[in-house]
């Protein structure tokens, strides 16, 4: 069958051949029709994630929709070596959702990754309740975005939303944005003053797909208003480059934060079909689409090194 795929650790996928999948136990075989690309996908796929297996070849890939006995899906997690960036693919049975009709194979495959970020990190590590106030650092990107309409699906009191475009956060329709510059020399001091003025009141929960000095600047603001509720703190990425902060330990004697990570070890596979099929309700009864790019599967070298946003799609047929 015709496939994305990785020959070599660190490599990139290649338009190839790969041999097709046989059913064993639980597992079952999907047509698949499309694909979603994303920073997880690509670290995957070239054994770069914590969560990467170390056998080569491999086809690419980590979810997507297809077809089960004619049925439109969603699917996850496919079982090793077979990728969603094939013809075929095979997954376990527990890790397939069904499709609403309302929405399209490109979107469905767009939505389910970056929805599921938010969500998960909001209902099942950060334990959010109608009625809280959520930040989410890092909000311009597509699964920035999407989180801030689903804070305030979910209830959100209030939605702060902090990154480096201002024009961008301005239009994403939060309570409060804030912008910042850490290029510039006084860039956490400003922003950490400028998190000052908005959040006097507390944070609830803290969405960060940044990581990096803007987390930095976020725990210390929040901890001066320490005497307020809990506030949960959830690790989702670390687009900013930046992998590793110096974190003083006065920041977590001094208040009421807690940090979390949300993501493939941190939350159970139970936990992210149930979100997943929570997007595609929301976006189902909503009509919420994302801003897509597509490529056919033979154009895999173009679609692996295009921007991220808007959102790459492979369509398998």
């Amino acid at each position: 069958m015709k496939a994305a795929v990785v020959t070599e650790k660190g490599t990139q996928p290649i338009f190839s051949t790969f041999k097709e999948p046989t059913v064993t136990g639980d597992n079952v075989k999907i047509e698949v029709k499309t694909s979603a690309l994303s920073n997880l996908t690509k670290m995957r796929a070239m054994g770069q994630h914590y969560s990467s297996g170390q056998d080569f070849p491999i086809v690419a890939g980590t979810d997507g929709v297809g077809l089960l006995d004619g049925k439109r899906v969603y699917f996850a997690a496919p079982s090793a070596p077979f990728g969603s960036l094939a013809e075929q693919v095979l997954v376990n049975k527990n890790l397939i959702i069904p499709l609403p009709d309302e929405i399209d194979d490109v979107t469905a495959a767009a939505i389910a990754n970056p929805g599921m970020s938010s969500w998960v990190a909001l209902v099942s590590r950060a334990h959010f309740v109608a009625g809280q106030t959520v930040l989410i650092n890092g909000a311009t990107g597509s699964a920035g975005s999407l989180a801030v309409k689903i804070a305030y699906h979910l209830g959100a009191k209030k939605v702060i939303v902090t990154g480096r475009n201002a024009e961008k956060l301005n239009k994403l329709g939060a309570d409060c944005a804030i912008s910042f510059d850490m290029t510039k020399s006084d860039g956490s001091e400003q922003f950490t003053s400028d998190l000052n003025s908005i959040i006097n009141d507390g944070v609830d929960v803290v969405l960060d797909y940044l990581w990096g000095d803007s987390a930095l600047a976020i725990m210390t603001a929040v901890a001066k208003f320490g005497d307020h509720t809990k506030t949960r703190f959830v690790s989702i990425g670390a687009s900013s480059g930046q992998k590793d902060i110096n974190l003083p330990s006065a920041i977590l004697r001094s208040s009421s934060i807690e940090i979390l990570g949300s993501g493939l070890k941190s939350a159970t596979m139970k936990e992210v079909i149930s979100a997943i099929s929570g997007v595609f309700a929301w976006a189902a009864q909503e009509q919420v689409t994302i801003p897509t790019k597509t490529f056919k599967l033979e154009d895999i070298k173009a679609a692996w090194n295009a921007p991220l946003t808007p959102r790459v799609v492979v369509e398998v047929d």
